[in-house]
């Protein structure tokens, strides 16, 4: 059975996901960027852009297991870029030039239609305006027996939350604190819901936990 899982979604000590101020110039919010310093430097990341080195270990480890089996992926609409509101032109193709990383079927939800827009390396965006479950199930479709990876920002994570749709979670908890911005689980109780930590694990980095949903 496909599962929708989230993988490397870093957070801050006080449990923010993304710094305040998020725009064009600072889509993680100020200071967001330094939660992810430590998949950056992993050996899996540098490979996604074809660069060599990169770290190995247990940070490497959780990196690469977020891309394992993972057939499509959905993103809430600030994810893909900064336009808000209608589409004023087909002109903005994402945060990641000519060829994103996804190397899928990528689903964006949005309350405004556009076309699929075709990317190299077999990424395709689709944009879905029928909600959190409409894009889901045309994401476990594409995904063809695969799982699906379900990449953020933190609104979209907490609807799919709130809904008991995700099954996986992988959550890294960065050592640094952002006072302010978005948090990813504020008014949202975790065993209510069914979660329960199903792996820990520290590095020098961050530390990593595992939630799982009870069937």
């Amino acid at each position: 059975m496909p599962k929708l899982r989230v993988h490397c979604f870093s957070i801050s000590l006080d449990g923010y996901g993304a710094g305040p101020n998020q725009g064009l110039e600072n889509p993680l919010g100020v200071g967001g960027e330094r939660l992810h310093e430590w998949m950056v430097a992993t050996r899996t990341f540098q490979r996604l852009f074809d660069k060599e080195g990169g770290t190995i270990g247990v940070d490497d480890d959780f990196t690469a297991r977020g891309l394992a089996n993972i057939g499509a992926w959905i993103l809430g609409r600030n994810m893909f870029g900064p336009v808000r509101g209608p589409w004023p032109d087909e002109s903005w193709k994402g945060w990641w030039g000519d060829e994103p990383p996804y190397h899928v079927p990528v689903f964006v939800l949005t309350h405004h239609t556009r076309a699929p827009l075709a990317m190299k390396g077999d990424t395709t965006f689709h944009f879905v305006t029928g909600g959190i479950e409409a894009a889901l199930q045309r994401a476990i479709e594409a995904a063809g027996g695969k799982d699906v990876r379900l990449g953020g920002g933190l609104a979209t994570i907490r609807q799919y939350l709130r809904a008991r749709l995700v099954d996986e979670m992988h959550i890294a908890i960065s050592p640094i604190l952002l006072g302010s911005g978005e948090h990813l689980v504020a008014g949202i109780d975790l065993p209510a819901l069914g979660y329960r930590c199903a792996e820990h694990v520290a590095t020098a980095a961050a530390t990593h936990v595992v939630l799982t949903k009870r069937l």
